[in-house]
């Protein structure tokens, strides 16, 4: 049978800064430039969530996407929109809301709750036009 992908499309909102503790002030705006503003900053992120799987024999779908629209909203938006990521985020807090670590917080939230059969195959995270990130759960 053939192996399908599937990708639902989310928005969220959010602010968050990026500042290492460990670093003098100078050395923080010199690593983060205007990410690292005291009083935060913020982005309309565009999160994409892919599914891998073989598409059921009865309904011919791999994932019933009204159910990954439920997985994603309830596990991820829902609890992003309109946060700050460094202060209001639970399974956020203790570390840097980069958009590399938002990512991989993401897939650990996502994968407990898919079908079985259904495994994640990617995050895609937009933070801007120009700027986002893949992730494919290497390395967990």
């Amino acid at each position: 049978m053939a192996l399908l992908y599937i990708t639902r499309k989310e928005h969220f909102n959010a602010a968050h800064q990026l500042w290492d503790s460990n670093l003098t002030e100078e050395e923080n705006f010199e690593m983060f430039g205007k990410c690292a503003n005291p009083n935060f900053h913020g982005h309309n992120f565009d999160l994409f969530v892919c599914v891998k799987g073989e598409p059921d024999k009865n309904t011919g779908l791999v994932m019933d996407l009204k159910i990954l629209k439920k997985i994603i909203r309830e596990q991820v938006t829902d609890e992003l929109d309109h946060q700050n990521m460094n202060l209001d985020v639970s399974w956020l807090k203790g570390q840097m809301p980069s958009i590399e670590n938002i990512s991989i917080a993401i897939w650990k939230r996502i994968v407990p709750y898919l079908p079985v059969g259904v495994k994640l195959h990617k995050i895609t995270l937009w933070e801007t036009q120009n700027n986002f990130v893949e992730f494919f759960g290497e390395g967990l």
